[in-house]
């Protein structure tokens, strides 16, 4: 099992997350309370913690996350308070290279007196005093002083994370746009997202009491990248083993997304996409002025998913793929009369676990709803292509197209500043908030540089 992962923080998750599934495929949840006596996980030492009681008490509140979190939070990202206390406080600190000097240009511009130096010449700083300014590392000569930052906080690039008095993380829930960052560098697992798991268990069990086949997994096409100990042919087999009667590919409403973008962009002549929903949020929040850029088109996610109910009201869809974020469009009002409920990568895995699906003894089941530029729309620079190509096949050919792919939120930044100040000179902005596309989502079982190479390699198989 930890070999499908990067860490053990992950393989600790998928083991509660299994035993979730388990407990609920059996209908052994009372009042959705997990027995965490159940949980274990392979290889591990006695404890992870100080001690067994803490570790205990930890993996009782992932099962918490593990049921749906906290229900008067809004967000789908939650901070586990007890398992965060082992990061450094953080902040500015004077390191082994202070020489000790005479100039004392630190203490000069540190305006709270925040810099003291002993009797032995060793210089430290006072937290107490310290207003974090940076001040004293910029008048550094040697470059002695550092700000650490908590891994969350250096991963959260809309600065939504900071720390309580008390030292534990704290998300901004009116700055964070659920990418799901902090949850993959958080060393020791102390953030986590809600797993709605528990809905799609009940979906399934539902259908299966009905025997009505209403049941549609929508599989995003970075699914190429992810179960690569197999073939994708055998993990479309283990969906429909664990319940799933129909597996449709979310890079066919790609297809439709890029038809729509590519008409919308000749018509206002500025246009941002809209598949991916952390970016189209951290627009809303951070540049409320350019949201009519967005484009009206709704994600692939919910356009194939409205396609389905369109053609079957009663079908019951579920989204499967790498973001985290994806948890809060299916929310939106706009989204949800489509989406019955979404899970990640990591989450599919728990249920195959929980199921004892062995995905290597099962048979090559077919995939094949998608164009090349559908299924690229998994990794960065994708979308532009798509748009580009319908641009050409609807006809718009004395339109100019001007793209700028911006990989990483950080990149989006930049363009939408420029967009902002009407300084722009691309015409189409690809925003995707996690770097090198959603093959880099937060809810990914490996995120690694193969992973672009294998969502071609699945694209050039288009039929």
């Amino acid at each position: 099992m930890k070999a499908q992962f990067e860490t053990y923080v992950q393989l600790a998750k998928c083991c509660v997350l299994r035993e979730v599934a388990k407990q609920a495929f059996a209908g052994e949840l009372h009042k959705n309370i997990l027995d965490i006596s159940k949980i274990n996980i392979p290889g591990r030492e006695p404890t992870m913690r100080c001690c067994v009681y803490k570790e205990q008490a930890i993996f009782a509140e992932r099962a918490k996350l593990a049921l749906g979190g906290d229900d008067n939070n809004p967000n789908v990202i939650e901070v586990i308070d007890i398992a965060c206390d082992e990061c450094p406080v953080g902040g500015y600190e004077i390191t082994s290279m202070c020489r000790g000097c005479i100039a004392h240009r630190c203490k000069d511009v540190c305006k709270p007196g925040a810099i003291i130096t002993d009797n032995k010449k060793r210089t430290y700083i006072d937290k107490s005093k310290c207003i974090n300014c940076g001040l004293c590392e910029k008048a550094c000569p040697y470059n002695a002083i550092h700000n650490f930052k908590r891994p969350c906080e250096v991963a959260c690039k809309v600065n939504a994370i900071s720390m309580k008095d008390t030292y534990e993380a704290h998300i901004d829930n009116e700055k964070c746009i659920a990418c799901g960052a902090c949850v993959y560098q958080c060393p020791f697992g102390a953030i986590m997202d809600k797993s709605y798991i528990v809905d799609v268990i009940d979906l399934i069990l539902e259908s299966e009491r009905k025997a009505d086949g209403k049941m549609y997994a929508i599989v995003a096409p970075s699914i190429a990248s992810q179960f690569t100990y197999v073939k994708l042919g055998q993990v479309v087999s283990g969906i429909k083993a664990l319940g799933f009667n129909h597996v449709v590919e979310v890079a066919a409403g790609a297809d439709l997304v890029a038809a729509a973008e590519a008409k919308e962009l000749a018509e206002k002549g500025l246009l941002a996409n809209s598949c991916c929903p952390a970016f189209a949020g951290y627009v809303k929040i951070q540049f409320p002025e350019l949201t009519h850029y967005i484009s009206h088109s709704l994600s692939p996610m919910a356009v194939i998913a409205k396609r389905i109910k369109e053609k079957d009201s009663d079908a019951k869809v579920v989204f499967i793929g790498p973001c985290t974020a994806k948890k809060v469009e299916w929310k939106q009002d706009n989204v949800r009369p489509y989406v019955d409920c979404v899970i990640t990568f990591e989450e599919l895995f728990a249920l195959l676990e929980s199921k004892d699906i062995n995905l290597t003894s099962l048979p090559e089941d077919e995939l094949n709803d998608a164009t090349y530029f559908g299924r690229m729309f998994a990794v960065s620079g994708g979308l532009v292509g798509a748009v580009g190509e319908s641009l050409r096949a609807q006809g718009f050919n004395d339109f100019e197209f001007k793209p700028v792919i911006c990989n990483g939120i950080e990149e989006c930044r930049k363009a939408l500043i420029k967009a902002s100040k009407n300084v722009l000179e691309e015409n189409f902005i690809e925003g995707m908030a996690c770097t090198g596309g959603c093959i880099g989502g937060a809810g990914c079982l490996r995120r690694s540089p193969k992973n672009r190479l294998e969502v071609e390699k699945f694209a050039n198989e288009v039929k």
